[in-house]
């Protein structure tokens, strides 16, 4: 029996009675259709392979009414946001942060983001690293 070739592209190796898998343009194929979208683990690294910083952290941002687009024009001068992702519903926008330690973190939410104008709350969700366990 002849072993099946990987696909270059993926390097994903099919199966036997198995349905291949290929990663394009961020959106995962099952056969000729997209399954779900291709989202990288960030827990371990950063995902443009950069140096792994302290903490990391989700911000999510309520804002007063009509105010959206301009809270999100002043969160792109920030440099420790690394996205900005406005939303429907509650929170309004959604941003990841990078900064150096605990002390970066409150001076940048509490300095920073709330003193922009248009900023009702924030919510402020920490990134931890899960440690591999040896446990068989």
């Amino acid at each position: 029996m002849k072993k099946p070739k990987s696909d270059a592209t993926t390097g994903i190796t099919p199966t036997a009675g198995s349905s291949t898998v290929k990663v394009a343009t961020g959106t995962r194929q099952v056969g000729q259709r997209p399954a779900i979208s291709a989202v990288p683990n960030t827990i371990h690294t950063p995902i443009d392979g950069g140096r792994v910083v302290s903490d990391r952290a989700y911000v999510f941002i309520n804002v007063h009414p009509g105010r959206t687009s301009d809270v999100t024009r002043a969160l792109c001068g920030i440099k420790q946001i690394k996205t900005i992702d406005p939303c429907w519903g509650k929170p309004d926008i959604i941003v990841v942060v990078e900064v150096s330690d605990q002390d970066a973190m409150t001076q940048l939410v509490l300095s920073r983001i709330h003193e922009i104008d248009g900023v009702s709350q924030t919510e402020t969700h920490l990134v931890y690293r899960l440690k591999t366990s040896n446990a068989a």
